[in-house]
């Protein structure tokens, strides 16, 4: 669609690492150099953006220091001959937790699965003498080859599956191969998956009723509309990550974080960001911090004058107004009341299972492959998250979908997780290599207006959350705020992952979360240490922060604030990009 905006040029980050800047044109060798990385991104289409290199060295390292250890070895062939008379009863894999499981021989075969599984493990971990990185390697893709042939997912293994099909004389089958038809030609046509019609941006998602009070070149920004007859003085200001919609926080009526918000009486502002194309290629990290959240932070001042703000960031998100924090903290800027952090890291030494995906060599195939298409597709992206979570992502809607012939019905936040984006060459890169792989952050190296940014001048209190099966953000690793840190710091970990744990309503069932508030004078716990002591509250979190996010406004509630001129109803015209 066309864009409701002209851009002269696409906004350049000043403060652009070395290693990722291109290739000077003055260098006698650069088309030499362009060639490699053609070279590369070529390659990269065909290995689905993975390291043909990273992989062999990894599987390299594993195999000639397993052959150089006897004792391993040794130990690895009692760990099997033991594994046969020594299967737990009960296989505690959910694939196998039907009781069509515990038949023979399906019984014997699920537990003959899990007892390799359990040896593979063993097998790649404590190898004598090989980088840790390399056996979380080899051990993921390995798994990833065991799963796919789990006797879940084969016909004839699956006594569920077998007995559907003799129930129903194949058809199952028949629907299967018809739902795999229709699924690989909206897949070919670029169409959202069945049942998306559904749920119509603005109508269904994200109709938080609001106005577009700011638009740049690369976000817009929200304000909704109050629904109570006061609020709060201070606003919030929501910073959602750009790797996807904003509206995961504005899903349907009975979910939106947004709308909940507005009826506790918050006045609330969202960014909406634009979904980039390749002529963006040179927008970088900086530019988002700048014409992103500090352009927001000056509109909400001229709307909400003398106010300060909470300021709330969701993953990627939240990982940018920490670093915006920062510099404003150096720059004695204190507009912000509070800051929030949703699943959203500042130190990146333990990034969980997305470090098997980031090492130099990895990277820099990544950036070969962006440098020559301009952005980071979706496509290239959700296929790694996949097969991080590929028993729930893949091989259970397989068996589901195409093996059992059922379909299950799309939800919203299905929905808006096939409602991609993209993201622009320069800022992945430099966010790949400063922060994944350099973590400048946490090490005090990472420089913006020239300054390099210390998270220790942050006074403004902090509410983080983590989940507890987040395979984005790993919960001990958002943790790690408490070490970087000297302020008031409330962490809450909730049960449900990465996004499921956020949107995580009151009233949803089978919900629980931890709490636990640090003052400055406070010591620092472990993380385990912290998950021992904190105490366990039923339900949702929600409210919770709320209580919080109102012992640190003013005690007296305003009228709402007037709503600046409109350029268009909310949710915008950024979020209908593809």
């Amino acid at each position: 669609m066309e864009y409701l905006c002209s851009r002269a040029a696409a906004p350049r980050s000043e403060n652009l690492s070395s290693m990722t800047a291109p290739v000077p044109t003055e260098d006698p060798f650069a088309p030499l150099q362009a060639f490699d990385r053609l070279r590369e991104a070529a390659l990269a289409r065909t290995t689905l953006g993975f390291s043909p290199e990273s992989l062999l060295l990894a599987w390299t390292d594993w195999a000639l220091h397993l052959a150089g250890a006897p004792g391993k070895r040794l130990e690895l062939a009692l760990r099997l001959a033991r594994s046969a008379p020594a299967m737990p009863s009960r296989p505690g894999d959910p694939r196998f937790a039907g009781e069509a499981w515990q038949q023979s021989p399906f019984k014997e075969w699920a537990q003959g699965f899990l007892a390799v599984q359990d040896w593979w493990r063993h097998a790649t971990e404590g190898v004598p003498g090989t980088e840790r990185h390399h056996e979380d390697i080899v051990s993921f893709f390995g798994r990833q080859w065991l799963d796919m042939m789990a006797p879940s997912n084969l016909p004839w293994t699956n006594p569920e599956l077998l007995r559907k099909t003799f129930e129903e004389g194949g058809l199952n089958l028949w629907r299967g191969t018809l739902h795999w038809m229709q699924d690989a030609a909206r897949k070919a046509s670029g169409l959202p998956p069945e049942g998306s019609e559904r749920f119509v941006v603005g109508r269904d998602l994200a109709a938080t009723p609001g106005q577009v009070v700011l638009r740049n070149g690369l976000m817009e920004l929200i304000q909704y509309s109050p629904s109570t007859p006061d609020v709060h003085a201070e606003p919030l200001l929501v910073v959602p990550a750009w790797i996807m919609k904003y509206y995961i926080l504005d899903l349907s009526a009975h979910n939106s974080l947004v709308r909940w918000l507005v009826a506790q009486g918050h006045t609330v502002f969202c960014i909406s960001w634009r979904n980039v194309g390749e002529a963006d290629r040179e927008i970088g990290f900086d530019d988002y911090r700048s014409q992103g959240v500090m352009a927001a932070l000056d509109a909400v001042g001229r709307i909400v004058p003398g106010r300060r703000v909470h300021a709330v960031g969701y993953c990627l998100g939240g990982t940018l107004l920490a670093i915006a924090a920062a510099a404003m903290a150096r720059a004695h800027d204190d507009r912000l009341a509070s800051m929030t952090l949703f699943a959203a890291q500042t130190d990146f030494s333990e990034p969980g299972e997305l470090q098997l995906f980031i090492d130099p060599a990895q990277v820099h195939m990544l950036d070969s492959l962006m440098w020559k298409q301009g952005v980071l597709s979706a496509e290239q992206m959700t296929g790694a998250f996949q097969m991080l979570q590929s028993n729930d992502l893949v091989w259970s809607r397989v068996v589901h979908d195409y093996l059992m012939g059922e379909r299950a019905p799309l939800i919203d936040l299905m929905a808006w997780n096939a409602d991609t984006t993209r993201m622009p060459y320069r800022m992945h890169s430099e966010y790949l290599h400063r922060l994944f792989l350099g973590n400048d952050l946490a090490a005090g190296r990472f420089v913006v207006d020239g300054h390099a940014l210390a998270l220790q001048n942050l006074r403004l209190p902090i509410f983080a959350v983590g989940t507890e099966r987040d395979h984005v953000a790993p919960w001990r690793s958002v943790y790690k705020i408490h070490y970087l840190c000297d302020t008031d710091i409330a962490f809450a970990l909730t049960n449900g992952g990465h996004n499921a744990g956020i949107v995580s309503e009151p009233g949803h069932p089978h919900r629980h979360f931890r709490l636990l508030e640090k003052k400055p004078d406070d010591p620092v716990l472990a993380a385990d240490e912290w998950f021992a002591a904190a105490p366990v509250h039923e339900g949702s979190w929600w409210p919770a922060w709320q209580d919080w996010l109102v012992r640190h406004s003013a005690a007296v509630r305003v009228a709402p604030p007037a709503e600046a001129p409109s350029l268009g109803a909310a949710p915008g015209a950024y979020v209908l990009q593809r």
